[in-house]
């Protein structure tokens, strides 16, 4: 079982601003706050975001690259994913895959994928 999951963020305002509504859609609670970082927790597994250094700010993330590709969340029903779908395009967050939407990820996989400020991909699957 995950503990938690600790990323460096570009913009830790707008990263808070974009995970905040997502994981507390999802159930989780602000779990703690600092100047350079937020976390959010779901029982006992939490989620931290902490602002990258300057001195390592020069090289920005790529989910192709070696490390995270991306973020993957159950969620408690299909009509939630598509609820979250139409809460991602009010808010102007692109949906990755369109064209394919809800099977990008297969004909028995109904999914949703966007990406944070960082480009870092979500996806939001039920079963």
């Amino acid at each position: 079982m995950i503990h938690h999951i600790e990323l460096y963020v570009s913009d830790l305002d707008k990263t808070s601003q974009f995970w905040g509504w997502f994981l507390e859609e999802l159930g989780y609670n602000l779990f703690q706050e600092w100047n350079k970082g937020r976390s959010w927790k779901y029982k006992d597994f939490y989620i931290v975001f902490v602002q990258v250094e300057a001195r390592f700010s020069d090289v920005p993330y790529h989910r192709c690259r070696v490390g995270l590709n991306h973020l993957a969340f159950h969620a408690s029903s299909r009509q939630f994913v598509d609820e979250m779908k139409q809460k991602l395009q009010e808010k102007g967050i692109d949906v990755l895959y369109k064209e394919k939407y809800p099977y990008a990820g297969g004909e028995n996989h109904y999914a949703l994928y966007f990406e944070d400020p960082d480009r870092i991909k979500v996806e939001l699957v039920a079963k």
